[in-house]
């Protein structure tokens, strides 16, 4: 079966940088999505059309294609007091900030006294990824996956949504319902 849009892939994956550096890798579990429902980067994405179970991909996704590239206007400072616990924020913590449209999560990229320099980025914008990929399986995606956009583990607990409109909150568990 072809990897198209609306069914459920398995990938084994290894992500690098430029550097060569691995940043990422599927660890004895695949990674698992609904594919053409934006739950990837398109780029891989789009190298992973047409392949089927057992095909391999080695691809290099340029920032427009993965995370974006890196925005300056993303990074900037806030006071100390901003933040429950001031005294214990060092450089490299992560928090989530809620938006408008969900949340993301910035990362402290620098303290001086009582400002904090912090950076909206995704942690992989600006940066160029270099995948070599497995594909594990493809299988037709149920009515509720397509219904919600995404993939339903065996454990998997969505009676609360509703056509994709609960958060985790609700008590559905996926971590992915929003």
């Amino acid at each position: 079966m072809e990897i198209q849009k609306d069914r459920v892939v398995s990938i084994e994956y290894t992500l690098k940088g430029d550097d060569g550096v691995m940043i990422d890798r599927s660890e004895g579990e695949p990674l698992v999505y609904l594919h053409g429902n934006d739950n990837i980067i398109p780029g891989l994405e789009r190298h992973l059309e047409g392949k089927t179970a057992g095909d391999s991909v080695t691809c290099v996704i340029k920032p427009g294609d993965a995370y974006g590239e890196h925005d300056k206007e993303l990074v900037f400072s806030v006071s100390k007091k901003d933040f429950a616990e001031p005294e214990k924020i060092e450089v490299g913590m992560q928090f989530q900030a809620q938006e408008e449209d969900g949340t993301r999560v910035v990362t402290v990229v620098g303290v001086d006294g009582d400002s904090v320099t912090i950076d909206a980025n995704h942690p992989l914008a600006g940066k160029t990824l270099h995948f070599d990929v497995t594909v594990a399986a493809v299988r037709e995606a149920s009515a509720e996956e397509l219904a919600h956009g995404h993939v339903h583990g065996d454990d998997h607990d969505c009676e609360d949504c509703s056509g994709g409109s609960c958060d985790d909150e609700d008590g559905c568990g996926c971590g992915g319902c929003n």
